[in-house]
Protein backbone atom coordinates (compact mmCIF):
# COMPACT_ATOMS: atom_id res chain seq x y z
CA UNK A 1 0.00 0.00 0.00
CA UNK A 2 1.61 3.75 -0.76
CA UNK A 3 1.16 6.60 1.31
CA UNK A 4 -2.38 7.37 2.00
CA UNK A 5 -1.53 11.25 3.08
CA UNK A 6 -1.03 14.06 0.66
CA UNK A 7 1.91 15.97 0.24
CA UNK A 8 1.01 18.81 2.68
CA UNK A 9 0.01 15.75 5.36
CA UNK A 10 -4.00 15.34 4.62
CA UNK A 11 -5.94 12.73 3.70
CA UNK A 12 -6.72 12.54 0.17
CA UNK A 13 -10.14 11.76 -0.70
CA UNK A 14 -11.61 8.04 -0.94
CA UNK A 15 -13.25 5.93 -3.52
CA UNK A 16 -15.68 2.99 -2.34
CA UNK A 17 -15.59 -0.40 -4.83
CA UNK A 18 -18.01 -2.66 -4.19
CA UNK A 19 -16.62 -6.12 -5.08
CA UNK A 20 -17.85 -9.09 -5.44
CA UNK A 21 -17.48 -12.75 -7.49
CA UNK A 22 -18.13 -11.44 -11.16
CA UNK A 23 -15.63 -10.67 -13.33
CA UNK A 24 -17.48 -7.02 -13.46
CA UNK A 25 -16.04 -6.63 -9.83
CA UNK A 26 -12.58 -6.63 -11.06
CA UNK A 27 -13.35 -3.90 -13.86
CA UNK A 28 -15.00 -1.99 -11.75
CA UNK A 29 -12.00 -2.05 -9.37
CA UNK A 30 -9.16 -1.95 -12.13
CA UNK A 31 -10.78 1.55 -13.52
CA UNK A 32 -11.38 2.79 -9.73
CA UNK A 33 -7.69 2.22 -9.51
CA UNK A 34 -7.33 4.26 -12.45
CA UNK A 35 -9.63 7.24 -11.37
CA UNK A 36 -7.66 7.27 -7.97
CA UNK A 37 -4.36 7.53 -9.35
CA UNK A 38 -5.37 10.52 -11.26
CA UNK A 39 -7.56 11.95 -8.57
CA UNK A 40 -4.67 11.12 -6.23
CA UNK A 41 -7.09 9.17 -4.24
CA UNK A 42 -7.10 6.05 -2.09
CA UNK A 43 -9.90 3.15 -2.51
CA UNK A 44 -11.79 1.57 0.26
CA UNK A 45 -12.75 -2.10 -1.23
CA UNK A 46 -16.01 -3.83 0.36
CA UNK A 47 -17.21 -7.23 -0.37
CA UNK A 48 -20.55 -8.12 0.82
CA UNK A 49 -20.35 -11.56 2.21
CA UNK A 50 -23.57 -13.17 0.94
CA UNK A 51 -24.84 -16.78 0.65
CA UNK A 52 -23.26 -16.95 -3.03
CA UNK A 53 -20.01 -16.96 -0.92
CA UNK A 54 -20.91 -20.00 0.75
CA UNK A 55 -21.79 -23.74 -1.03
CA UNK A 56 -25.58 -24.64 -1.69
CA UNK A 57 -25.87 -27.86 0.48
CA UNK A 58 -26.16 -26.06 4.37
CA UNK A 59 -26.57 -29.27 5.73
CA UNK A 60 -22.88 -30.05 4.94
CA UNK A 61 -20.50 -30.20 7.60
CA UNK A 62 -17.90 -27.98 6.91
CA UNK A 63 -20.55 -25.16 5.60
CA UNK A 64 -19.21 -22.72 7.56
CA UNK A 65 -15.92 -23.54 6.82
CA UNK A 66 -15.81 -23.48 3.17
CA UNK A 67 -17.76 -19.81 3.45
CA UNK A 68 -14.79 -18.55 5.04
CA UNK A 69 -12.42 -20.28 2.79
CA UNK A 70 -14.71 -18.50 0.03
CA UNK A 71 -14.29 -15.33 1.46
CA UNK A 72 -10.71 -15.62 2.54
CA UNK A 73 -10.21 -16.38 -1.36
CA UNK A 74 -12.32 -13.21 -2.19
CA UNK A 75 -9.56 -11.39 -0.49
CA UNK A 76 -6.60 -13.11 -1.82
CA UNK A 77 -8.13 -12.43 -5.12
CA UNK A 78 -8.53 -8.40 -4.60
CA UNK A 79 -4.86 -7.75 -2.62
CA UNK A 80 -3.21 -9.80 -5.99
CA UNK A 81 -4.78 -7.05 -7.80
CA UNK A 82 -3.90 -4.25 -5.80
CA UNK A 83 -0.66 -5.72 -5.25
CA UNK A 84 1.15 -3.39 -7.84
CA UNK A 85 -1.46 -0.78 -7.42
CA UNK A 86 -0.03 3.09 -7.35
CA UNK A 87 -2.47 4.23 -4.75
CA UNK A 88 -2.95 3.08 -1.02
CA UNK A 89 -6.07 0.79 -0.54
CA UNK A 90 -7.58 -0.81 2.46
CA UNK A 91 -10.28 -3.66 2.32
CA UNK A 92 -12.98 -4.91 4.45
CA UNK A 93 -15.86 -7.81 4.06
CA UNK A 94 -19.60 -7.21 5.72
CA UNK A 95 -22.54 -8.84 5.97
CA UNK A 96 -26.00 -7.03 5.27
CA UNK A 97 -28.17 -5.97 1.82
CA UNK A 98 -25.15 -5.14 -0.52
CA UNK A 99 -26.68 -1.66 -1.44
CA UNK A 100 -27.18 -0.69 2.60
CA UNK A 101 -24.21 -2.17 3.19
CA UNK A 102 -21.79 -0.13 0.38
CA UNK A 103 -24.29 3.25 1.30
CA UNK A 104 -23.23 2.97 5.23
CA UNK A 105 -19.65 2.41 4.41
CA UNK A 106 -19.59 5.43 2.07
CA UNK A 107 -21.02 7.29 4.79
CA UNK A 108 -18.56 5.90 7.30
CA UNK A 109 -15.67 6.54 4.87
CA UNK A 110 -17.32 9.89 3.74
CA UNK A 111 -16.55 8.30 -0.19
CA UNK A 112 -15.72 10.98 -2.81
CA UNK A 113 -18.14 8.39 -4.97
CA UNK A 114 -18.90 4.53 -5.04
CA UNK A 115 -17.83 2.70 -7.46
CA UNK A 116 -19.48 -0.65 -8.81
CA UNK A 117 -19.49 -2.90 -11.29
CA UNK A 118 -22.33 -3.69 -13.93
CA UNK A 119 -23.14 -7.54 -15.29
CA UNK A 120 -24.31 -5.80 -18.51
CA UNK A 121 -27.93 -5.76 -19.96
CA UNK A 122 -30.06 -8.06 -22.10
CA UNK A 123 -32.35 -10.53 -21.51
CA UNK A 124 -30.51 -13.18 -19.75
CA UNK A 125 -29.22 -10.53 -17.39
CA UNK A 126 -32.87 -9.36 -16.77
CA UNK A 127 -34.24 -12.99 -15.99
CA UNK A 128 -31.05 -13.20 -13.24
CA UNK A 129 -31.87 -9.78 -11.83
CA UNK A 130 -34.87 -11.49 -10.59
CA UNK A 131 -32.83 -13.98 -8.38
CA UNK A 132 -30.17 -11.83 -7.92
CA UNK A 133 -31.37 -8.20 -8.21
CA UNK A 134 -28.80 -5.48 -9.43
CA UNK A 135 -26.59 -3.77 -7.01
CA UNK A 136 -25.64 -1.03 -9.39
CA UNK A 137 -29.59 -0.20 -10.08
CA UNK A 138 -30.34 -0.36 -6.01
CA UNK A 139 -27.31 2.02 -5.13
CA UNK A 140 -28.26 4.59 -7.97
CA UNK A 141 -31.79 4.56 -6.33
CA UNK A 142 -30.94 5.17 -2.57
CA UNK A 143 -27.37 7.13 -3.00
CA UNK A 144 -26.72 10.22 -2.46
CA UNK A 145 -23.26 10.53 -3.45
CA UNK A 146 -22.13 9.94 -7.17
CA UNK A 147 -21.92 6.25 -8.19
CA UNK A 148 -20.07 5.33 -11.40
CA UNK A 149 -20.71 2.61 -12.79
CA UNK A 150 -18.24 0.34 -14.57
CA UNK A 151 -19.80 -0.88 -17.97
CA UNK A 152 -19.69 -5.00 -18.36
CA UNK A 153 -16.92 -4.37 -21.20
CA UNK A 154 -15.02 -1.70 -19.96
CA UNK A 155 -11.29 -1.80 -20.72
CA UNK A 156 -8.72 0.23 -18.80
CA UNK A 157 -6.07 2.25 -20.32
Amino acid sequence: MSNPFDADGTAGPTLLVGHGRDPSSDRALLAAVDLGRRLGARLHVVHVVDLNDYPVNTDAPDWEQRGAEAVAAEQAHVEGLLACSPVDWSYEALHGDPARVLCTAAEEHDALLIVVGSRGEGLRRALGRLMDPSISHAMIQRQCRPVLVVPAHHGVR
